[in-house]
């Protein structure tokens, strides 16, 4: 009889952790809010978003592109980042002008040099994960400075992550 009521409490404890614990209608009510919010930032930024599967095939078709990782250096780029991306760190909450940049030191005409003068190339911006503002930042400040081919990966490392594709570690991009 122990051995029957405790493998009902195994399965109810397995199940309820299988299924999440938690309400499945609280649960749509937070990722509403976050498509909501980045479906927002969209339309205000002026850009595109792509999956990582779309950044994928576009690494492997070799396409010319810029992919900017808008994450702190030490704390998150240089552990793993998206092969071939160039860090430049973007504050998490809006930035609606360079003044008030949390990151002082670099500048609008150092974020146009790692651009490049090719208005029409693709940008891909990334930062950790849907709800973290950076890339946006990134994205937002790219169009606004007349770049016209650019693309937010919401889902950023984590999704990259996700997916099981390749993760470059250290300085180099």
């Amino acid at each position: 009889m122990k051995k029957v009521l405790f493998s009902l409490l195994a399965c109810s404890i397995l199940l309820a952790g299988c299924l999440g614990g938690e309400d499945k209608f609280a649960r749509e009510v937070v990722k509403e809010q976050e498509a909501v919010k980045l479906a927002k930032e969209v339309v205000r930024g002026g850009y595109e978003l792509i999956t990582v599967a779309e950044l994928k095939d576009l690494q492997d078709k070799n396409t010319d592109m810029v992919i900017v990782d808008t994450m702190p250096y030490d704390a998150s780029y240089v552990k793993g980042h998206v092969p071939g991306a160039k860090q430049f760190l973007f504050p998490i909450k809006l930035m609606t002008s360079w003044d008030t940049n949390e990151t002082a030191d670099k500048t609008q005409a150092e974020y146009a040099a790692l651009l490049g003068p090719d208005k029409d190339k693709l940008i891909v911006v990334y930062c950790g994960f849907v709800k973290c503002g950076r890339s946006d930042n990134g994205a937002y400040w790219a169009t606004k400075m007349g770049y016209t081919n650019v693309k937010r990966l919401p889902g950023g490392i984590y999704a990259w992550r996700g997916a099981s594709y390749p993760v470059a570690e250290g300085a180099d991009g």
